[in-house]
């Protein structure tokens, strides 16, 4: 496979990725890992480091626009941030001892978490409106956002997939924000994350160098198609994010696992 095809790819990863990013605070593990993965044969753990490395300025620039459209709510999420980023560390390790034992099932984790994060989005969108957040004491937050964020950042950390859209599930349906406040504070979390993610990677696999090319065109083409996103997703109703997300998402995971399981 010549380079531009291979860099068209990475090109096609980041579109994905960043829609996802600016659309719904999606982390851009879920469509650059098993891209990357199946298509360019990139080793599983390598392919969540550069995904991971994608999200850190993807994820950053999102929410300079949410927070310019007020639609960041650090004030109730402050404990979920610090459980995320201190919980993805465990995650890196876990994901790398799996991928030196069977990369194989990490790479089928990342490709089919893809497709039922797409299914969600298209049968189950998320519909938070603030309500369930005025109910909440200060202790049940602070317990939600603990337990809660210790999946999330082990998750995150193990493949890189699911950290924004878990976060977006638990900002939503479990401490009840409005879905356009609960992508930015999504987003704003990722940033953070995905860069101790990437550097966790970067630390235990040192691969990320050794494929420069490949993580630089998934980092620039995520930050150019998740500021636009993010712009978009302030200007139109919730209903059309959840449904160009879950369209996205569902189409680009059943496309690959038809390459990698029956062609």
């Amino acid at each position: 496979m010549s380079q531009i095809v291979q860099i068209v790819i990475c090109i096609c990863a980041g579109l994905g990725a960043g829609l996802g990013t600016g659309f719904a605070g999606m982390s851009a593990a879920a469509v650059i890992g098993p891209m990357l993965i199946v298509f360019l044969n990139v080793d599983p753990y390598t392919a969540v480091g550069i995904a991971l490395a994608s999200d850190v300025l993807a994820s950053g620039v999102s929410t300079l626009i949410y927070a310019r459209h007020k639609n960041i709510d650090l004030k109730h999420s402050w404990v979920l941030l610090v459980t995320v980023v201190v919980t993805t560390i465990g995650g890196c390790f876990a994901g790398h001892f799996l991928n030196q034992a069977n990369s194989g099932l990490m790479g089928g984790i990342s490709i089919f978490a893809m497709f039922f994060l797409g299914m969600r989005f298209l049968f189950f969108p998320p519909k938070g409106t603030g309500e369930k957040l005025l109910n909440l004491s200060k202790t049940q937050r602070i317990l939600r956002s603990v337990l809660c964020g210790m999946a999330i950042g082990f998750v995150c950390g193990f493949v890189g997939a699911g950290g924004g859209i878990m976060m977006l599930l638990l900002l939503t349906s479990v401490l009840g924000f409005e879905t356009k406040t609960a992508v930015g504070t999504s987003v704003f979390i990722m940033t953070f994350t995905a860069l101790t993610g990437a550097v966790g990677h970067f630390a235990i696999d040192g691969s990320l160098a050794t494929n420069w090319v490949f993580t630089v065109t998934c980092v620039v083409s995520t930050l150019v198609f998740a500021q636009a996103a993010a712009f978009v997703a302030n200007k139109i109703k919730t209903k059309w994010l959840n449904l160009v997300v879950g369209v996205l998402l569902t189409v680009l995971s059943i496309a690959i696992i038809v390459v990698e399981y029956f062609i």
